[in-house]
């Protein structure tokens, strides 16, 4: 009973706590570039196929489909769609077949579809059932644990959508807006995940030295290799919507916030691995519940060193590939900018995540050690 009544008072103080910062996060960043575009859900119904034009290099398909509208306030309402597919393109175009569900867009006012053309195929239900299966595992073999992790994953969600995009298009300071998100997601989670104790007090301060560490060494190596922040076609294509957006901070601040995750792991880990020396000997010395969680962290260190440099290079792989295929050049590779940007990134990172084993350890030992 005394648990539940704790996590209710968590529940509340975390709504409270999101209410002036959603608020903050509020304000004017809208980006006029197109006419207006009105989205659908649609079910594809037929399909016909008119002459397939044959060029030199490539042969051009166009589908006349019928598409009756399943969402907005013209459901079930059916219209007619030209869709030209590029033979052999599958990255840019849609081969439509009956039954497919896809997302439709019109182009100015709404009601209108002249101007239609499906957008891209509809994959929103498979993210949606996967998220429901991932809070039924949690609530299945967490139980409170489970509720709370649940909850502690809602708070950060509101706190990168609700402040930190909001007020990074308004132009604020990247790198110190990361780190204040940060360390308010840190406190949040561990508070929640720990409850109110020393434990979690240890945890959050050497999980926030972590995360300043790994940001200092982002900035020191980037500023180093010149990084521009322009390393991903999307921070391009933000750059042409916004010019005033710092985006050499930027990239730094997607650092702190990409190695916030494996920093708190640890943190944690070494906090609760002192904690749980502590109770096992009540009397036990500074020097001795320091080297135990010590040893833990270096255990641990090297796990989670491997998990965000793997995350890293997973999502690199094509890129890789890419390097690999066409046999550049190793002095062009390390030099090329996104190159840099990958290793810097990863390596800052785990920078931060080994120097949070050391000060999470010392802490513990100065704030749970008998001092007698």
């Amino acid at each position: 009973m005394q648990k539940q009544r704790t996590a209710l008072l968590a529940v509340i103080i975390i709504l409270i706590f999101l209410a002036p910062l959603t608020a903050l996060g509020q304000g004017e960043y809208e980006y006029e570039f197109y006419e207006e575009e009105h989205f659908y859900r649609g079910k594809v119904l037929e399909v016909h196929e008119s002459e397939e034009q044959e060029h030199e290099y490539y042969s051009v398909i166009e589908q006349e489909v019928k598409v009756r509208l399943t969402s907005g306030p013209y459901r079930g309402e059916e219209i007619t769609i030209y869709n030209t597919y590029f033979a052999g393109d599958p990255v840019y175009d849609f081969l439509l077949e009956p039954g497919q569900e896809v997302i439709v867009v019109t182009m100015g006012e709404e009601g209108s579809f002249d101007q239609a053309y499906v957008q891209d195929m509809a994959r929103d239900r498979g993210v949606y059932y996967l998220v429901i299966v991932f809070v039924l595992a949690l609530l299945l073999v967490g139980r409170m644990k489970g509720l709370k992790t649940i909850i502690t994953l809602a708070v950060t969600i509101a706190l990168v959508f609700g402040v930190l995009l909001p007020l990074l298009l308004q132009g604020f300071n990247p790198i110190w807006l990361a780190v204040g998100v940060a360390v308010v997601a840190i406190m949040v989670t561990l508070f929640i995940i720990g409850g109110f104790n020393v434990k979690s007090l240890v945890a959050i301060m050497g999980t926030v030295a972590g995360v300043v560490v790994a940001g200092l060494m982002a900035f020191w190596a980037g500023s180093m290799a010149k990084l521009t922040g322009f390393g991903t076609h999307e921070a391009q294509m933000l750059y042409f919507m916004d010019h005033t957006i710092d985006f050499r901070g930027l990239l730094f601040a997607g650092i702190i916030i990409g190695s916030l995750g494996a920093i708190t792991d640890i943190g944690m880990s070494v906090a609760s691995a002192a904690a749980e020396i502590k109770e096992a000997r009540p009397d036990i010395r500074f020097s001795d519940l320091t080297r135990g969680a010590f040893n833990v962290g270096r255990d641990v260190m090297g796990t989670m060193a491997n998990t965000l440099i793997l995350a890293y290079v997973g999502a690199a792989i094509p890129m890789l590939l890419l390097v690999m295929g066409y046999e550049i050049d190793w002095l062009k590779v390390i030099n090329m900018d996104i190159i840099a940007t990958e290793f810097v990134r990863g390596i800052a990172g785990s920078i931060g995540l080994i120097a949070a084993v050391p000060v999470t350890a010392l802490l513990s030992g100065y704030f749970m050690a008998d001092r007698h």
